[in-house]
């Protein structure tokens, strides 16, 4: 067979795409291995596993990744799909519902909260001394109303949770005010507080009629966006054979009763996958009808004195390896942290929390990872 010049051609060039794909594979192949590695380093006697999500169009990345155990007691092997229960970064999607509702004009940010709770939880918050006609929506959304913390009642302590009590939002309000005191003027600090997205969460129930899971899916098109496994953790316990073991001071807390931590502060079941789909749809102005109103959700407030944590409306802003970002962290060991000037977002959830009160310690070096090996390949 004659070969000719351009037969020669066409062979050398599938030659050098063939090693260019072998290239980038092996790149790839390497770029995985540094991403898992970071896993593997936060597994310990005291963090059974953990499960990172990692996405960032702009930078052709959507890496799913988990190490240890979805079980301690079985080593049962835990898995990048698998739901937890979010605890407190159930409050970025409280705040974002409200802001619909805000656009939509069914509320004002500077309603009195006396306008929509129930004349039974505005009793008892005046009992306990707050002045509830001067306490607004933004000032729940921000953490600013003064409002204490209900979580001080000796019902948060390990041996009584694990007795599955049941708790209601009144309940939690009757502890507030019997383990509590007021935090301050209305308005003049951040105080962060549960109870205070409680209450948020019974706004949203007296504004659309529905419960709070339904509103949130419904206002914030969560399925439309691709957001697929996030709702309201079921009271008579996940059929789903998904949900991961989590763990307080080592012990077991997959049998605690979800209502510990619902209604507002907490209560939503997700995955680091749609977490991270949730905060990339939320800057990509995917959620909101008005590009302003995540401006108005992100606005920095201005107090007398420097206060201990950035905190906007349901989410903060952070600074990690010297990039700007917007995080919300959760009781249990979960983190979400946007960073706009790469437009990624690195989700993780810890199956007993890190010791650090800061940042989880693996979204810095997963972030570093990131930004040393840029790759234009999806992995």
């Amino acid at each position: 067979m004659k070969i000719t010049y351009f037969t020669m051609k066409f062979q050398f060039i599938i030659s050098i795409i063939m090693l260019l794909n072998y290239s980038c594979c092996n790149r790839q192949d390497d770029y995985n291995s540094l991403l898992q590695k970071c896993l593997y380093d936060e597994i310990s006697e005291n963090n059974p596993g953990v499960i990172v999500n990692v996405t960032s169009p702009t930078k052709n990345i959507c890496w799913n990744g988990a190490a240890g155990f979805s079980e301690e007691k079985t080593e049962k092997k835990l898995l990048p799909n698998q739901t937890f229960r979010i605890a407190s970064v159930t409050k970025t999607f409280v705040a974002a519902t409200i802001l619909r509702l805000w656009e939509d004009e069914r509320l004002n940010l500077d309603d009195p909260i006396t306008k929509y709770i129930s004349d039974m939880h505005i009793n008892i918050l005046k009992t306990g001394g707050y002045d509830v006609d001067n306490i607004f929506i933004k000032h729940l959304l921000t953490h600013s109303s003064g409002l204490a913390e209900h979580t001080n009642s000796y019902k948060f302590k390990i041996e009584f949770m694990k007795k599955r009590h049941e708790w209601t939002r009144t309940e939690q309000l009757n502890d507030l005010i019997l383990y509590a005191k007021p935090i301050g003027a209305i308005g003049e600090q951040f105080s962060y507080s549960d109870t205070g997205y409680i209450l948020l969460g019974e706004i949203i129930e007296k504004i659309t009629g529905e419960s709070m899971g339904d509103a949130i899916l419904e206002q914030l098109q969560l399925k439309k966006n691709g957001i697929k496994d996030t709702y309201m953790e079921d009271f008579n316990g996940d059929y789903t054979g998904k949900r991961i073991h989590q763990y307080l001071e080592n012990a077991d807390t997959y049998n605690f009763h979800p209502s510990l931590d619902y209604y507002g502060g907490g209560g939503l079941l997700s995955t680091t996958s749609d977490l991270s789909l949730f905060y990339q749809s939320l800057f990509q102005h995917k959620i909101f009808h008005n590009k302003a109103t995540l401006d108005t959700m992100l606005t920095h407030v201005k107090y007398k004195k420097k206060q201990g944590l950035d905190y906007r409306m349901g989410i903060w802003q952070i600074e990690v390896n010297g990039m700007k970002g917007y995080t919300h962290s959760g009781f249990w060991g979960t983190q979400v942290a946007y960073f706009p000037k790469i437009k990624t977002t690195i989700s993780t959830n810890y199956s007993q929390h890190w010791k650090e009160k800061d940042i989880a310690p693996i979204i810095p070096k997963i972030l570093q990872t990131i930004v040393k090996n840029n790759t234009t390949n999806k992995i």
